[in-house]
């Protein structure tokens, strides 16, 4: 097998992971993806998905631990948002 074969392998097992959690444990645990929720736009798991889809799989092993860096802290945000009785939903009420 050459590297881009492996590569590629690598790639659509890493998708189709994704696709697994995606319909069968996301929707039984019970949150949501915090970065998703505090900033709009892609969940974690579509992010990733995103970058081995337009991508490659490197690219997605380097990029993965910034965005769930980045998804901790503001499952932290809003937390600690919650506990002041700020808005959890649309960050534009949070008190000031």
């Amino acid at each position: 097998m050459t590297a881009t074969t492996v590569e590629a392998f690598a790639t659509q097992t890493a998708i189709a992971s994704l696709n697994f959690y995606r319909a069968h444990i996301s929707p039984r645990k019970g949150f949501s993806c915090p970065h998703r929720l505090l900033y709009g736009g892609e969940s974690c798991s579509d992010y990733v998905k995103r970058i081995l889809t337009d991508q490659n799989f490197s690219a997605a092993i380097q990029m993965t631990p910034q965005r769930f860096k980045a998804c901790k802290a503001s499952a932290q945000t809003l937390k600690l948002q919650k506990a002041q009785g700020g808005c959890i939903i649309i960050p534009c009420c949070v008190p000031i």
